[in-house]
């Protein structure tokens, strides 16, 4: 009788004052206060997720946090992301901390072995302690090594990664294939190829002063922070002599993870993923667009290639297709750079 009495009144409060149970809708966001992270975050909140975002900070701004409750921590610190799995039960965790400058990984390897790699086992072990196993994980195209001519990379290809970044990448993917194996982990592996571009609603973007990768540099010089650009290679075996990368705006990034989520939370197999478009631009074509969008000269000097650069990365992209329905939609080369040099304007009037 009493039973029936509790049951009566809980049923009276739903309907009287609309309370629900909640579901658990938490996750774990590493790395979710940086460029990629933030974005990520944002999707995730506005497709109802909750996100945590755990980050060391030493690559985020407090300006970028808005989409999520923020842990400040460390990969490698086990006990304290023991602590926030227990609070918030996280349904899973999408994995984007991490080094990614490829010459920084060649003048000092150690540095990126030791946060990339053993970073990543810790935060994978203490995964598996607390039962937290399914993981979205943000590799690179880097692993897959020198582009055998000039075909779009696919998925299955032998992996040989030319600079320790790329390698690092790599050895996490492999120690998260084995957690699968061994303790029933389930995940989605993304190998990013060139991430550009800022939020549409110029919301959140790329923040670093120093960036190391080439469009936020091409619109450095095209502001005046820097005074020119160093083109590395122009005897590349391609259709002008510059290195081909394959560019993917952020905003499409950030909801390939939102989609994963969902394909993992439908208890789907594990699988790697390219993201990208399968279309390539050259170094040459990006400063003539850049120039284009800006209506700014952007002086530039050529220097020898970079150690562990490869001529052309391009995705072969369709099984991300097939298995998550994503089209890219803003991956153009116009509206990737358009989009940042709006962010870079919204950041010059301090907003």
């Amino acid at each position: 009788m009493r039973i029936k009495i509790i049951l009566l009144l809980v049923h009276l409060c739903v309907f009287s004052f609309g309370w629900t149970a909640r579901p658990n809708n938490y996750v774990l966001v590493t790395g979710g206060a940086g460029y990629i992270g933030t974005q990520t975050c944002k999707a995730l909140k506005e497709a109802g997720f909750s996100p945590i975002i755990y980050d060391n900070l030493s690559r985020a701004y407090d300006a970028n946090l808005k989409w999520g409750v923020l842990i400040e921590g460390d990969i490698s610190d086990r006990q304290k992301l023991g602590k926030v799995i227990d609070q918030y039960h996280p349904i899973a965790v999408v994995h984007v901390a991490g080094l990614k400058a490829v010459g920084e990984s060649v003048r000092d390897p150690a540095k990126y072995y030791l946060n990339n790699v053993c970073g990543s086992a810790i935060l994978l072990d203490v995964m598996r302690e607390k039962g937290v196993k399914k993981i979205i994980f943000s590799s690179t195209a880097a692993i897959y090594g020198p582009a055998d001519g000039h075909s779009p990379f696919k998925e299955h290809q032998v992996c040989e990664p030319i600079n320790p970044y790329g390698t690092s990448k790599w050895m996490v993917e492999k120690m998260i294939d084995d957690f699968e194996k061994a303790y029933g982990f389930e995940y989605v592996i993304f190998r990013y190829f060139n991430v550009a571009g800022a939020d549409l609603e110029k919301k959140c973007g790329e923040r670093n002063s120093i960036p190391n990768n080439l469009i936020p540099i091409i619109l450095q010089v095209a502001e005046g922070i820097r005074k020119e650009l160093e083109v590395y290679g122009t005897d590349y075996p391609t259709s002008d002599g510059t290195a081909i990368r394959d560019y993917i705006h952020v905003m499409d990034l950030a909801d390939a993870h939102v989609k994963a989520l969902k394909y993992l939370l439908q208890e789907k197999p594990s699988v790697i993923l390219n993201l990208g478009t399968g279309k390539g631009a050259s170094v040459k074509e990006v400063i003539e667009m850049a120039k284009e969008i800006t209506g700014k000269p952007i002086p530039s000097k050529l220097v020898p290639r970079r150690i562990g650069d490869p001529p052309s990365l391009t995705a072969d992209a369709e099984l991300a297709r097939e298995l998550l329905g994503r089209e890219p939609k803003h991956s153009n080369l116009k509206t990737i750079i358009e989009s940042e040099w709006n962010w870079n304007k919204t950041l010059r009037k301090g907003n």
